[in-house]
């Protein structure tokens, strides 16, 4: 319920409401974002160079591990969906290994390679998808400082430098019984909608170029940097602690027994 203003009661005026900016300060701004950002670049760079020893060290590690790919994909819960079929689930138990390759120009971009061992489904030992950087027409004639950095690169976006490829050719179905694009395929309802009203199988994100789910970005910027924690469900865990801690005040509230509760991988 509002407070009635007696008339002629003096107005309170919001003390910041009249900042202004000038245009000299507005550029300098700008220039410090700038800067800022290309601070921020160097640093991924140099996250990602030494990242990488890492990432190989836990490929050699993981590969001895059965199924540790198929089960961190599955504990993250946007790609779990979109592998909801039974016979995805079942194509995925045969991924042995899960690899990105940055691109050396603009590391933002990749190639995701999915490593299979021999299955009933495909005969293709190697899926992938690539994020490929189409550089701006005015790209071409800028010279990278000593840090390699372009104004473009500080200009970056995903949206317009970035264009997904779908493979060269379809993947290598063995029937077509076991064609899981043909069986599961994505549905559009409308050209117009920004999201398919069905997604089909998960294997469409190899074999459809546009990826409206944003599940490449998801692989490659969450599973694939915290594949340990998404195998041994850590991640969920983190979820579960965060609700556990806001229904920690009440205690009277009663437990749902039916709620499904996330499976914690067990480990030897």
């Amino acid at each position: 319920m509002g407070v009635k203003r007696e008339a002629g009661a003096e107005v309170e005026k919001n003390p910041l409401a009249d900042v202004e900016l000038s245009d000299e300060d507005a550029a300098k701004l700008q220039e410090v974002q700038k800067d800022i950002a290309r601070a921020e670049l160097i640093l991924e760079r140099q996250a990602q160079a030494k990242l990488l020893t890492t990432y190989e060290k836990r490929r050699a590690v993981v590969k001895a591990i059965p199924k540790f790919w198929p089960v961190a994909l599955m504990n993250h819960p946007m790609i779990a969906i979109h592998a909801q079929h039974n016979t995805d689930q079942a194509a995925l138990s045969y991924l042995e290994d899960v690899w990105m390759i940055r691109d050396p120009v603009e590391t933002r971009a990749f190639t995701l390679e999915f490593h299979f061992k021999e299955n009933p489904f495909f005969s293709d030992k190697v899926l992938t998808k690539e994020f490929k950087y189409v550089p701006p027409p005015a790209a071409a004639n800028e010279k990278p400082d000593e840090e390699g950095i372009t104004a473009s690169m500080l200009d970056f976006s995903w949206e317009r430098d970035v264009e997904p490829k779908a493979r060269a050719y379809k993947i290598n179905w063995k029937d077509d019984s076991k064609n899981l694009t043909k069986r599961y395929p994505r549905v559009t309802d409308d050209v117009e909608d920004d999201l398919p009203a069905e997604p089909g199988t998960f294997f469409n994100f190899f074999e459809i170029a546009e990826d409206p789910f944003d599940i490449g970005v998801q692989i490659a910027n969450e599973v694939f940097p915290e594949a340990i924690d998404y195998f041994l469900g850590n991640m969920n865990d983190q979820d579960d602690s965060d609700d556990d801690e806001d229904d920690s005040d009440d205690d009277a509230e009663e437990i749902d027994l039916e709620k499904p509760r996330p499976k914690k991988t067990k480990t030897a």
